[in-house]
């Protein structure tokens, strides 16, 4: 019954010469008891259905509502409306699925992206999320294709860990212990992990760096792409519980390397993106131009999405060190006016209002920011000659401020060690990362991205709970 659909985007590239075939889809709309718009989420673009008059019964025409499933066989014919080069006439009709019109939340009209988050189940149905998550999806496909086009081995790293790779100790416990009165430790009365079902304090991880280390050092050259989990209470439209990012590592690599490498691969997707999703980059390009049409002069995008994704491509990324980037903060108007919300001095962690004067207002690209001072760098990072940075390098984007976090990873076990004791990292705890540096160690270093803030500069759209299906937030799991 199925298999002699054809999808909608495929159709509307034909050639009409009275074709007979088959289509299925969603109803948009329906006017005057003879169109219908049909959609199958393979593209935004509708196919004209014309049903003759007085062909079908009137029974079946009022089951024709927004959202309703149709199975339609017809023949393909030229168009002569506007806008589209074929329709189809319908020979037969079956309603796959009713919808109850008055019911249905996604009314043929404008909602509002807050609105749309409420009812996420549906918010696909959407021209403007079909083409976030057709984007979303050729740019997963590009990053195997990038890293198995180059030889590494994609490696699946645990979701559940015992270890805290940032140090940060912002992370979801996971135990099978019960909340109401968990067994306890007779000294303290701290609680008895013991007895928990893997035996330990565990979590869901907050990064898959430390075991992509451990396959580097055997395959060369590995990347995870998986879920990860920050236990952050950031309510703000930059920040998700639960993300994805894609870490390589590799071994005999420097931190050079690593820029060269992450510069290639955001070229890489951008670029499959822009070939294989023009339809709906254009669109989402619009939708911005619409938007910011309420925004005064000042605050709208210099260039449009399309314009700025392809000036990422033809430039290359403008590297400095982080003292370089402090320096050019100082000297900025916006320091001197006291125009930045927080300060800048040496030693800060940038914030991101600071990151995206660099690169929106200053460079007016892509900026690479390398040796960061150590104390605000985690412990794996290789430490400098001059004992106050470590090999760190950060990628920002305009926009959105960071988009990739890298280093070179320490591979001298006595400075790794020392290191630890410094930041109160358990080495007892992570005696099998240390072993990499005990068993032929190597030079090698890898980054971090994360995909939804790469789907976000790619689409333009300004809230990072719109390029994740099901966004998990502060007092929020819906669906």
């Amino acid at each position: 019954m199925f298999n002699k659909r054809v999808k909608i985007k495929e159709l509307l590239s034909w050639e009409p010469k009275e074709q007979d075939v088959t289509v299925m889809g969603w109803v948009r709309t329906f006017r005057n008891n003879q169109f219908v718009a049909l959609n199958d989420g393979s593209t935004n673009n509708n196919l004209q259905v014309v049903l003759e008059l007085g062909k079908f019964d009137e029974e079946l025409l009022k089951r024709i509502t927004t959202s309703a499933s149709l199975k339609v066989s017809g023949v393909l014919i030229p168009s002569l409306g506007k806008g589209q080069k074929v329709e189809l006439r319908a020979t037969s009709l079956e309603i796959l699925g009713d919808s109850d019109a008055e019911k249905y939340p996604l009314q043929p009209k404008k909602h509002s992206l807050e609105f749309l988050r409420e009812i996420a189940h549906l918010r696909f149905r959407t021209n403007t999320f079909g083409a976030v998550f057709r984007v979303r999806h050729s740019l997963a496909f590009a990053i195997h294709q990038f890293f198995n086009a180059k030889g590494f081995v994609y490696l699946h790293t645990p979701i559940i860990t015992a270890s805290d790779a940032e140090g940060a100790g912002e992370m979801f416990r996971v135990t099978t212990l019960s909340m109401e009165n968990p067994p306890r430790n007779e000294e303290d009365h701290s609680i008895n992990y013991k007895e928990d079902f893997f035996g330990r304090s565990s979590n869901l991880t907050v990064s898959g760096q430390l075991e992509g280390e451990l396959g580097a050092t055997a395959f060369g050259e590995i990347y995870t792409f998986g879920p990860t989990f920050r236990a952050e209470n950031s309510n703000t439209a930059r920040h998700l519980a639960e993300f994805w990012m894609i870490e390589p590592e590799m071994a005999f690599c420097d931190l050079e390397d690593n820029m060269n490498l992450a510069e290639e691969f955001i070229k890489y997707i951008i670029r499959y993106a822009m070939e294989n999703n023009r339809e709906d980059l254009e669109f989402l390009a619009q939708r911005l131009v619409d938007e910011e049409k309420q925004l005064p002069q000042d605050k709208r995008s210099e260039m449009g999405l399309i314009e700025k994704l392809e000036f990422v491509l033809n430039n290359n990324f403008e590297r400095i060190t982080y003292s370089e980037a402090i320096d050019i903060l100082l000297q900025s108007p916006a320091y001197k006016k006291k125009k930045f919300q927080y300060d800048v001095k040496w030693g800060i962690d940038m914030q991101s209002e600071h990151e995206r004067y660099l690169v929106e207002k200053h460079f007016k690209k892509p900026v690479i920011v390398t040796n960061y001072p150590k104390d605000i760098k985690a412990f794996y990072m290789r430490q400098n000659e001059d004992g106050k940075t470590v090999a760190a390098m950060d990628i920002l984007a305009p926009g959105i401020g960071e988009i990739v976090g890298g280093s070179q990873r320490e591979e001298r076990i006595e400075k790794l060690e020392q290191r630890m004791t410094e930041m109160h990292v358990p080495a007892d705890e992570l005696w099998w990362y240390l072993d990499t540096r005990r068993f032929g160690s190597v030079p090698h270093a890898g980054f971090g991205l994360g995909f939804e803030r790469m789907v976000q500069f790619v689409t333009g759209m300004g809230n990072i709970r719109d390029v994740i299906a099901f966004p998990r937030t502060p007092k929020n799991c819906e669906f």
